[in-house]
């Protein structure tokens, strides 16, 4: 699950970088888990947080992170103070659907770039693409950390096996038109995945091509491909495990400031985890 919900936020930071655009984009996402095994795996978690017994034990728990010692023992572990209140709070909530982003924000300013994914497992990560540096860094408020991200522009690696297809279907969204576009991809372990791209041309600022070789990761899987032409104002993803949808709700111009693209001051580097 965490793999699906890496390569949905990764997808869309690394789609929306190098931009003139100045302003703010906002995503909604819906997700439905289709994979059996999975999706009892999800259900007899939310029974198991549900139980009046793991109640208890958060209940215990959250009496203790009050404790002053604790707390001043937390404050100096901020990484796994983040940790354990993201736990408690998914084990509060009771709901498999609380993993799940429901949606995303970016900014942009001077072809720098922060976003958000909002709910989910990933909800206190940002991501920061940093224009002059050319380098992308995870940031972790809770933890207050930051990662940087390797750049895989440069390796030298062997595409997985894709079929764009243009159609001419079209459809308007934001009063753009959007025309659709299919990628069929199969991945390393012989899983085909499909995605759906709705783009528009009528955006000015915003260039797409340039992330046509940048990857996922430390795999060989494409993050934009070169034969799309536009802004993606929606995609679908179709994955054995899931199917996700994240649609722009919003596209505002407007002046940012410019703290919103540094890294905040007195957080401590670590390294990536996924």
């Amino acid at each position: 699950m965490k793999h699906l919900l890496t390569l949905a936020f990764l997808f869309l930071v690394t789609v929306l970088t190098a931009q003139d655009f100045e302003g703010i984009m906002k995503w909604k996402i819906t997700s439905e888990i289709t994979d059996p095994k999975m999706k009892a795996q999800m259900e007899e978690a939310q029974k198991k947080a549900n139980d009046p017994a793991t109640q208890a034990q958060m209940k215990e728990l959250q009496a203790k992170m009050e404790d002053p010692q604790f707390k001043q023992m937390m404050e100096n572990n901020p990484q796994m103070k983040a940790q354990m209140e993201a736990a408690l709070k998914m084990a509060q909530g009771g709901d498999i659907n609380s993993i799940m982003p429901k949606g995303y924000t970016a900014k942009f300013k001077n072809k720098n770039m922060v976003s958000v994914m909002e709910g989910g497992m990933m909800s206190d990560m940002e991501v920061l693409y940093l224009a002059g540096e050319d380098k992308v860094y995870m940031i972790n408020r809770s933890a207050k950390t930051y990662s940087p991200m390797a750049s895989n522009a440069t390796q030298e690696k062997k595409d997985v096996d894709v079929k764009v297809t243009k159609t001419s279907e079209t459809t308007r969204i934001l009063n753009y038109t959007c025309t659709k576009y299919i990628a069929e991809v199969k991945s390393e372990k012989g899983q085909t995945m499909q995605q759906i791209f709705w783009t528009t041309k009528d955006i000015p600022g915003i260039d797409f091509k340039s992330m046509a070789k940048q990857r996922l990761g430390n795999s060989n899987q494409r993050m934009w491909y070169a034969e799309i032409d536009g802004v993606p104002l929606k995609l679908e993803m179709k994955m054995p495990q899931a199917n996700m949808v994240m649609e722009a709700t919003e596209i505002k111009k407007q002046s940012m400031p410019a703290s919103d693209f540094a890294i905040p001051e007195g957080f401590k580097e670590k390294s990536l985890g996924f």
